[in-house]
């Protein structure tokens, strides 16, 4: 196995997308648990401002992938090997695609009222037979949790998709870790919306070029501001090289 890249104090896990694909519906299917982070830049950087997030990332999960061109960048920079990017709404459609080969239930929760049962909806027209055992949208007070989770463990889901952004959805799953009964649990930003068809992909050619994140930004300008941990990350990372 490759070596676990460290990237601003965050493991990043090596996988191409076809093993990580693999070893997750593996393990899901052997009740074993997983708590998967895929990180770009993006993710990285908002680590680096938040102690207990990057204290989450760093001792709480099971597998954090290479979401973006920045994190396979930097890892290879700083003298790792990281073969491929593994984005996060890549690998939710091929869990999906395995899920309903395999009858593994899958729960979708997060985004906005209706958007996930939209989003399971093409996922059963894609892959007929998915096993959606519930949905339910990321609007929600802190009284309303304990039957969030009862809904969830009540459903009899094996894989958890959580949308609800990040920081969000990692501290979420984090804290209700020890009361959640699906093996797999894994946040997936904005993935619903995009399935359901409320958000528009860059187009292959951008994200072969490298240039997704430039398309997200013309498609929703107020990203400028987040985008800005784009150039910081590059240049936090060429510290790191010259301190190695």
């Amino acid at each position: 196995m490759r070596e676990t890249a460290t990237i601003l104090d965050i493991p990043v896990n090596p996988y191409t997308m076809d093993e990580a694909v693999a070893k997750l519906t593996g393990d899901t299917l052997s009740q074993k648990i997983n708590f998967v982070v895929t990180a770009n830049a993006e993710i990285i950087m908002m680590a680096q401002q938040d102690a207990a997030y990057k204290k989450l990332l760093q001792e709480e999960t099971d597998m954090i992938l290479p979401d973006g061109a920045g994190t396979v960048w930097a890892g290879n920079y700083l003298g790792y090997h990281i073969p491929e990017r593994v984005a996060g709404y890549d690998l939710f459609l091929r869990l999906l695609e395995e899920a309903a080969k395999r009858k593994i239930p899958v729960f979708f929760f997060g985004g906005k009222p209706g958007v996930a049962e939209e989003a399971a909806e093409e996922g059963r027209r894609r892959w007929p037979g998915l096993q959606v055992a519930g949905c339910r949208n990321g609007y929600f007070s802190a009284d309303e949790e304990t039957a969030i989770i009862n809904e969830i463990n009540g459903s009899g889901a094996a894989m958890l998709f959580a949308a609800l952004g990040a920081p969000k959805q990692e501290k979420w799953l984090n804290h209700y870790a020890a009361e959640l009964k699906p093996c797999l649990r894994m946040g997936i930003g904005g993935s619903f919306d995009v399935l359901a068809g409320k958000m528009q992909r860059a187009p292959k050619w951008m994200q072969d070029a490298k240039l997704e994140w430039l398309f997200r930004l013309m498609k929703q300008p107020s990203r400028i501001g987040r985008m800005m941990a784009l150039p910081k990350f590059v240049l936090e990372v060429r510290k790191e090289k010259r301190k190695k």
